[in-house]
């Protein structure tokens, strides 16, 4: 009985660190897999923008060139290539122009909520907070659709604005993250 009570717990002992082995190797794969997209839909944006800047630009050839890039990547590589995710990655290039400035914590789906946010410096602010906080996008999008960097910025109590965001919306630990609802591409998530 001791001898297979002994037995139980080397094997739960090895489990867990197996266990521990799988989550960091999904979590890392998951990354490297996310900075790629990103990168990718960067580099598409890039050539979209170039090709229109040929001074072949006419009226409709930049709305034909992303719907005939639309169906032909949709029907080479599946789904995440509609007409609005081409544009995105088109307006990806454009708001985000420096390929080597994009950071490799935030998904396509922060950039896509920070590309609606007009103001530069409110954009800049999200990203930084974004990363700071580790903020999922639904965190993100929370904070954009409420206003946040608008209320600090008019508020003189600005500790008691973060204290109320931090509170909302506490740091995630890695092992809050779970790679099933963990989504890349041009999934949102």
């Amino acid at each position: 009985m001791k001898r297979q009570l002994e037995n139980k717990k080397a094997v739960e002992s090895i489990y867990s660190r197996v266990r521990e082995i799988l989550e960091t190797a999904r979590s890392s794969a998951y990354r490297a897999v996310n900075v790629a997209m990103v990168q990718a839909y960067w580099y598409i944006g890039r050539e979209i923008v170039e090709e229109e800047q040929k001074g072949k630009v006419k009226a409709g050839y930049g709305e034909y060139l992303l719907k005939d890039l639309s169906q032909r990547l949709t029907k080479d590589f599946g789904k995440g290539f509609d007409y609005s995710n081409v544009k995105n990655m088109r307006q990806f290039y454009l708001i985000f122009p420096i390929g080597d400035a994009l950071r490799s914590q935030l998904s396509w789906t922060h950039y896509r909520l920070l590309m609606r946010v007009e103001k530069e410096s409110a954009r800049n602010f999200y990203i930084e907070e974004c990363i700071a906080g580790n903020w999922s996008t639904r965190q993100l999008e929370r904070q954009i659709n409420s206003f946040y960097y608008e209320r600090l910025l008019s508020s003189r109590a600005k500790k008691v604005v973060k204290r109320e965001i931090q509170k909302l919306e506490p740091f995630l630990k890695p092992e809050d993250i779970n790679s099933s609802s963990v989504v890349c591409g041009c999934h949102s998530g």
